[in-house]
């Protein structure tokens, strides 16, 4: 049988061949890479106006019960316990080595956690924290839940049409919205560095909510090309290219995901997976190998990941993980990893792109400043 034919489909596949998308395997599901207008006029779109991601193959799930937030948190090195009702917050899943499982988000809705898994990894996850956790809460999966993403600095005008009220919350926080008879649950957060959205629908309102969404004059639908051209310019991270589970949270530069409270000293610090090495390299104790960096190359030669990095003496020193044309700023840019001597921003290093070196310089992220809304 066709590898097309075992993809799953979200419940918006029909209207991506109705807008005319290209269509691409990814995470095991049949998602839209673009659509006619193309990346760069998709994410030029979304940097000025709002662009449409179907993001349904992502994993989301509840869970529930008095000890649900002290149980999830023994699974991270983030405050899960003192998130206040309607907050959002980014987490990572951790090996009992300190490494990246998955990075994720969860809010607290008062009555549960509502927690977003990435879909490359989402049937992984699950059955981690289910083995983990599941005799301390109700771990509920939600496979009929939609998952849709308006982002872009008009993403707000247009929501709020649909929603009045929406434009009250702030960047990382979330509630509840009825619309067309059914429940949606909205948080101001995305993955794009802009303003914007991400809407948890059921899925047999999930197209409803697109067209009406699409019906709007500053609304344009965006496939995945541009999605990870817009998170690489806001110098995030993508799993499975720049962290996995051979990367701590401190070698992938995300110590600010780990509060105070978890941290040496801390009130709750420890008692996650992996705490001893990855509070060591926070502290300095455990030495770093390497380091996540962004990268701008000094010649217009696009650099991609897995290319080589090299010192001013030829010899290698690290490895492209992502990188493009960034179509905002025109220039290349990517994200890597360095030895911590060679991480501060300024300095020089070679990629080896067919077989020819392209200078880089380290520089500071994100490459295009962030605009999300904090009141």
């Amino acid at each position: 049988m066709p590898e097309e034919q075992n993809l799953l489909k979200t419940p918006l596949n029909s209207l991506h061949l109705e807008l005319g998308a290209r269509m691409v395997p990814f995470a095991g599901y049949s998602m839209p890479v673009q659509y006619p207008s193309g990346l760069m006029a998709e994410h030029h779109h979304t940097r000025t106006a709002a662009g449409l991601f179907d993001v349904s193959h992502m994993g989301q799930l509840r869970l529930a019960g008095p000890q649900a937030a002290a149980a999830f948190e023994s699974l991270m090195p983030v405050d899960v316990i003192d998130l206040a009702p309607g907050k959002q917050r980014y987490g990572l899943l951790l090996t009992e080595q300190g490494t990246i499982i998955d990075d994720l988000m969860f809010v607290n809705r008062g009555e549960d956690i509502f927690v977003i898994v990435n879909g490359a990894c989402k049937v992984g996850d699950i059955a981690h924290i289910r083995e983990r956790i599941a005799s301390r809460c109700e771990v509920i999966t939600m496979p009929e839940r939609a998952l849709l993403a308006l982002q872009g600095p008009r993403a707000v005008d247009a929501l709020a049409q649909l929603l009045p009220g929406v434009e009250q919350l702030v960047f990382m926080t979330g509630r509840r919205f009825d619309w067309n008879g059914g429940e949606l649950f909205v948080t101001r957060s995305g993955y794009t560095g802009e303003d914007g959205f991400e809407l948890s629908v059921h899925e047999s309102q999930a197209q409803a909510l697109a067209r009406a969404l699409l019906a709007q004059p500053q609304v344009k639908p965006v496939g995945l090309g541009a999605r990870n051209s817009l998170r690489l310019e806001a110098g995030l991270c993508l799993y499975g290219q720049d962290i996995d589970t051979t990367t701590t949270p401190v070698e992938a530069a995300l110590n600010w995901a780990i509060q105070k409270v978890r941290r040496t000293g801390g009130a709750r610090a420890g008692g996650f997976p992996g705490a001893d090495k990855v509070l060591g390299q926070l502290q300095g104790t455990v030495p770093l190998q390497r380091q996540r960096v962004g990268l701008v190359a000094l010649e217009r030669i696009p650099v991609r990941e897995h290319v080589e990095l090299r010192d001013a003496a030829g010899r290698r020193v690290g490895e492209v993980t992502s990188g493009l044309l960034g179509p905002t700023i025109a220039k290349p840019v990517a994200m890597g990893y360095l030895p911590p001597q060679l991480a501060a921003p300024g300095t020089r290093v070679n990629a080896i792109v067919r077989g020819k070196p392209v200078p880089m310089e380290v520089s500071r992220m994100p490459f295009v400043p962030t605009r999300y809304y904090r009141g």
